[in-house]
């Protein structure tokens, strides 16, 4: 098991994927729906309110993206999709991707739920304290 970032397949999700008609139509789904839900959207690192178009979608399990005669298709569950800001799912990133336990040795939702509980400790330092 590997969440390091390979290559080719790397560059597949980048430059087709996440330029695909599915991945635009998945991701105006998940924002919508986020949006009626009555709730402010805000980022899942820093934690602060952000518009729709301040904000990306974090992947914590690629299985919902699959490619079918050659088409993407993206049917990602809404809970494989957390909002960031592109700075704040940077850092996540690179978070994962330094850490030899996280890059190697956990699952990819698992991966994700740990870097993200690092960030928000760095970047929200209330989280979690008592008031």
């Amino acid at each position: 098991m590997s969440n390091r970032r390979r290559p080719a397949l790397f560059n597949l999700y980048r430059n087709e994927f996440l330029r695909s008609k599915a991945w635009f139509a998945r991701r105006d789904r998940w924002f919508t729906e986020h949006a009626t839900a009555g709730q402010p959207l805000t980022c899942a690192g820093c934690g602060r309110v952000a518009a729709r178009s301040q904000l990306e979608l974090h992947h914590l399990d690629y299985r919902g993206v699959k490619m079918n005669g050659g088409q993407f298709r993206a049917l990602e569950p809404d809970e494989d999709l957390v909002a960031m800001h592109p700075y704040c799912h940077d850092l996540l990133h690179r978070l994962i991707d330094r850490d030899a336990v996280l890059s190697r040795n956990r699952t990819r939702r698992a991966a994700s739920h740990l870097a993200l509980a690092r960030l928000r400790q760095k970047l929200q330092p209330d989280h979690g304290d008592a008031a």
